[in-house]
């Protein structure tokens, strides 16, 4: 049986992605300590919020090192919006805050002074491997909803695992074994969001 864990470190967007995995009918268990991981076989960090926020929220918590001991474990792991972007070093948005820093790379403001900020909306991601299970039924260009003002840029690049473009284009999304990171909202991104979440959940079964 399978059995999700939802991080809340006081804000993230819980109701929609607990919401969004009861659609597809799987069960979800807000953690809020590291006492809470037990029995889970999936573990979904979420984000609304400035990324100094939830880096300070998350080490109150002490999940720090449990979420780091989980992804090193290889266990299926999602980070959506702010939990994609806490998972690298620093952010232009929180000078001085630590990320995660499970991956070595720096969370970018976008430049471009004549776009709309927060890039809000959906807008078309390109897959860099169409035939990857985390996108299985979803077309060649599928769209998702965003809203955002930062994205991350991985030093390495063969953690990308899709792009979108809005002034320049950049990582929509990682993937390393079980671990996916999307800079835009499932939850909020109607049938193909919840498609990608099924994919996720399969990803125990690889």
């Amino acid at each position: 049986m399978n059995m999700t864990g939802i991080i809340d470190y006081g804000a993230g967007n819980l109701s929609s992605v607990c919401n969004s995995f009861k659609a597809i009918g799987i069960e979800g268990r807000l953690v809020r300590g590291a006492d809470d991981f037990s029995g889970l076989t999936h573990l979904v960090l979420p984000g609304v919020g400035a990324f100094g926020d939830c880096s300070q929220a998350l080490r109150r918590q002490g999940l720090v090192e449990p979420i780091h001991r989980w992804i090193e474990s290889d266990k299926p792991f999602l980070g959506i919006c702010i939990g994609y972007q806490i998972l690298f070093d620093s952010s232009d948005e929180s000078p001085g805050a630590e990320g995660l820093g499970v991956f070595r790379g720096h969370v970018r403001r976008f430049e471009d002074k004549e776009l709309k900020i927060p890039h809000m909306g959906w807008n078309r991601v390109h897959p860099v491997q169409p035939a990857d299970s985390i996108w299985r039924g979803m077309g060649s260009e599928p769209y998702f909803y965003y809203v955002h003002s930062y994205y991350p840029e991985p030093a390495d690049t063969a953690l990308i695992a899709a792009t979108s473009t809005y002034g320049c284009t950049y990582a929509a999304a990682i993937r390393k074994d079980r671990l996916v990171a999307t800079q835009f909202h499932p939850e909020k991104s109607q049938k193909l969001g919840l498609q990608l979440l099924t994919n996720f959940i399969q990803l125990s079964q690889l």
